[in-house]
């Protein structure tokens, strides 16, 4: 049987990935329906190439325009438009996996209705866990969801974890969990330098090839604070037993440390496809045209623990994973906006921890017990208007 693949965010870097391990296996998988926000062209292109039964587009002037860039193709895919869209296709019967990609809080509504179809969610949007991480782990076990992490370190996690390590992770011998970091561009700049770093430097990764949004809180190190709340709930554990370990190379991609002294950790050279192909082909393997990695061209492999004060917006993100309730929302909210603003040269970058800092102080966190989704999307309009009016303050 061929597996139906929607692809949550076909145009940015992860569903290019996807796309390049769906044309590897055409024997195995099949591009059912492909999505994105505006860029038309480039999704006019992927649907040529991959001839899906649907397209979405989240912006109705995009899907027009996509209806006349396919308007001469043979059997071309019904073209739908708006998150309902998105929800339509993460739940469609001829979907079997769920590939979610969107960037932000945004890909909230249709990774839920994934999980409430009962697919296959291979999760590259942390946003998800950050802003209501209880509502999809109950949806997940209610609906008989599968969740397996896209994001190379937690995709590492859990290759070095036992099957069962859903029963809890002292019961399987786990310790903690190393969770490595790149440090990011900016990882030796001088801290009074910090104030002039450009969106262009901020965005210069040494080792991945990212969107810009995720590349400047790579920078900030706000997406290991992220991840460290992800890994939370996709592992069952707090904060400590997550220790964030600096490691340049990008080869090790997170490690298990267990009671017995072993420590096991997962290896590779930093290409998205690896966990992507992990994921679509789990429990087996498939190839997924990264290149061997090679150690004696690695030569060393480094460590470092992260500076907090040179990264706050870590050491924020730790912190509000104690906190729990609404804080994470409030959090990934502020931080979507103060990032925004960065790259639209408004701010500087150490305004970022700032602004999200000073939101967390303005809206103290909630209990989100009992609470549904629609409570936890207007703590999220909620920071994000409070974060504009301190960007507003605040721009040079």
């Amino acid at each position: 049987m061929v597996i139906g693949v929607t692809l949550l965010g076909a145009t940015g870097s992860i569903g290019v990935s996807t796309l390049d391990v769906l044309a590897r296996h055409r024997d195995r998988f099949r591009a059912v329906a492909l999505t994105a926000n505006r860029d038309a062209p480039r999704l006019a292109e992927q649907c040529r190439q991959h001839r899906p039964e649907v397209a979405v587009m989240v912006d109705p002037d995009a899907a027009q325009r996509l209806r006349e860039l396919l308007s001469d193709m043979p059997e071309r895919p019904e073209i739908l438009t708006g998150v309902e869209g998105l929800e339509q296709v993460a739940a469609m019967p001829a979907t079997d996996y769920v590939m979610a990609a969107i960037v932000g809080a945004a890909g909230l509504r249709p990774t839920l209705a994934a999980a409430r179809a009962g697919k296959r969610v291979l999760l590259a949007n942390k946003e998800s866990l950050v802003v209501a991480g209880a509502l999809l782990m109950q949806a997940v076990s209610d609906h008989g969801a599968e969740l397996l992490p896209i994001d190379s370190e937690h995709n590492a996690i859990f290759q070095c974890l036992p099957p069962s390590f859903r029963d809890g992770l002292p019961a399987v011998g786990v310790e903690r969990i190393l969770l490595t970091a790149s440090g990011g561009p900016l990882r030796d700049w001088p801290l009074e330098r910090f104030g002039s770093v450009t969106p262009e430097q901020a965005c210069a990764h040494p080792t991945w090839a990212m969107g810009r949004k995720i590349s400047v809180d790579s920078a900030t190190m706000m997406n290991k604070g992220l991840e460290v709340i992800e890994a939370c709930w996709l592992f069952g554990t707090d904060t400590d037993h997550i220790e964030v370990v600096i490691h340049p190379q990008s080869v090790i991609h997170s490690l298990v440390q267990y009671q017995d002294g072993s420590v096991l950790a997962q290896l590779g050279n930093p290409d998205m496809r690896t966990p992507i192909t992990h994921a679509m082909a789990w429990p087996d393997r498939l190839d997924s045209g990264v290149a061997p990695l090679d150690l004696f061209e690695v030569a060393r492999l480094d460590f470092e623990k992260p500076d907090l004060a040179r990264f706050p917006c870590l050491s924020l993100a730790f912190q509000v994973a104690r906190q729990g309730g609404t804080a994470p929302a409030v959090l990934n909210a502020a931080n979507e906006i103060a990032v925004a603003a960065f790259l639209e040269r408004r701010i500087d970058l150490p305004g970022i921890a700032t602004i999200v800092g000073e939101t967390l102080s303005a809206l103290p966190s909630e209990g989100v017990a009992g609470r549904g989704l629609e409570f936890l999307l207007e703590t999220d309009r909620r920071a994000r208007e409070c974060a504009q009016a301190l960007v507003a303050e605040r721009s040079l």
